[in-house]
């Protein structure tokens, strides 16, 4: 059966027990680290794809505009009618380096600049919300429900 002095005392316990919590929490927050990070990377992948699609219309948008505007040029042989090439080309001009230049790496170049140089332009009006604030606003709507259900 063994001593009672080969058994762990209570702290030991205690303090393994506390080691493995200690663990499995830094554990738990690396894992929402990764899970969110990866959400991120798939929302940003939307959006390129999304550009990209866009992209595509727009520059087939413009391909059939501009060949429509240099044939009525042709006709009328008015300056005019060329007129809209100029804001198209500066819009499929812009999604084109969206969707295949560099334009993301300078918004996360500029995002990151705001975030070392301009932090104030990042908090939040009345700053970050307590729980006690979010417990109120919850009871508050509860108290409304309850006394007023007709009012949903």
């Amino acid at each position: 059966m063994g001593s009672f002095f080969s058994h762990p005392t209570g702290m030991e316990v205690v303090k393994k027990n506390q080691e493995y919590i200690s663990e499995m929490n830094k554990i738990k927050m690396e894992r929402w680290i990764q899970m969110h990070f990866q959400m991120k990377e798939r929302e940003t992948a939307m959006q390129i794809s999304r550009a990209r699609e866009l992209f595509y219309w727009l520059a087939s948008f413009y391909a059939v505009s501009t060949v429509g505007l240099i044939g009525r040029f042709r006709t009328t042989k008015r300056p005019g009618t060329l007129a809209p090439i100029v804001p198209l080309s500066f819009v499929v001009a812009y999604y084109a380096d969206l969707a295949y230049g560099t334009k993301i790496h300078r918004i996360q170049a500029e995002a990151e600049m705001i975030m070392h140089n301009e932090p104030e332009l990042l908090e939040w009006p009345s700053g970050l919300p307590t729980v006690s604030e979010i417990d109120s606003a919850r009871l508050d709507i509860d108290d409304k429900i309850r006394l007023h259900p007709h009012q949903l």
